[in-house]
């Protein structure tokens, strides 16, 4: 995608620092390791890119929230979200591994853990975890209504997370269901999110709306890769104000109930903000 690229730790820091001078409050961090196997032990290595990630950031970047991306499918050499039994995602056996990912990536100073893994009980099975660990002020952000969606196609090619065999629409929701939505946004909610995200972003505005008008809590949206390339490809060919569809679709995924958003257009989105403000 254009402007989006893997990076190192020290090549994240500068992104960061522009992010921050540019007035973004917070960054999400996701992780490519350097070999995958089918437990996605990487996920907890505390010198894995996120753990290191974000104790270079609570070091040189302190004012920035850090939220960091608590799944298996970037770190599984099969890329689903989980561990496999008999080729199917063992949601059970899944819970350990993901409180266990979570609880490092706290350990090295993230202040908000995000999974989007769509287990059941993965919400609980965290907080636990964090509790007994002494990080019960690591908020949790839960990727609540993730939908089977073809527009995250840009993002699993950069993170090199697309499934080996098969699909997700095992654990992520038809996007047909709006009711599927608000059960898994009330049961994550119960079981101790601080926060609830619905993902995509622009395709699903009547969820974000339904979430934030029936549950009244914070609420994440996320402009997902595909929404972003599509407005970038768009620009590129000279259909399209790029500046100006930027910003208005950020203005209705907020008009829509979003209390912070997600997106590839952070940066620049924050800068013409800041620019339209002096």
């Amino acid at each position: 995608m254009p402007g989006v690229n893997q990076t190192s730790v020290d090549e994240m820091l500068r992104d960061a620092e522009a992010a921050a001078t540019a007035g973004v409050g917070g960054i999400i961090l996701f992780g490519v390791p350097e070999t995958k196997d089918s437990a996605g032990s990487s996920a907890w290595d505390e010198k894995g890119a996120v753990q290191l990630g974000v104790r270079a950031l609570k070091k040189e970047v302190p004012e920035l929230v850090v939220i960091t991306d608590v799944c298996m499918c970037e770190y599984t050499d099969h890329g689903h979200c989980g561990v496999l039994k008999n080729g199917e995602v063992d949601n059970d056996a899944t819970l350990e591994l993901l409180s266990r990912a979570a609880l490092s990536h706290a350990s090295a100073g993230a202040d908000i853990v995000a999974p989007s893994d769509m287990m059941d009980g993965r919400v609980q099975a965290i907080r636990s975890r964090l509790d007994a660990n002494d990080f019960s002020a690591v908020s949790i952000l839960s990727y609540a209504a993730k939908y089977a969606s073809a527009y995250y196609g840009p993002f699993r090619e950069a993170a090199e997370s697309a499934p080996q065999t098969g699909d997700r629409r095992g654990y992520q929701m038809d996007p047909g269901n709006s009711e599927e939505a608000m059960r898994e946004v009330f049961s994550d909610i119960e079981e101790g999110a601080d926060a609830v995200m619905v993902k995509p972003a622009g395709p699903y505005l009547d969820i974000v709306a339904r979430v934030k008008a029936e549950t009244g809590y914070p609420v994440a949206a996320y402009q997902v890769s595909g929404e972003y390339a599509m407005i970038c490809a768009a620009a590129d060919r000279g259909w399209i104000d790029k500046d100006r569809v930027m910003l208005e679709s950020l203005l209705g995924i907020r008009r829509a109930g979003a209390d912070f958003i997600v997106t590839y257009f952070a940066t620049d989105a924050a800068a013409k903000l800041r620019e339209g403000s002096t």
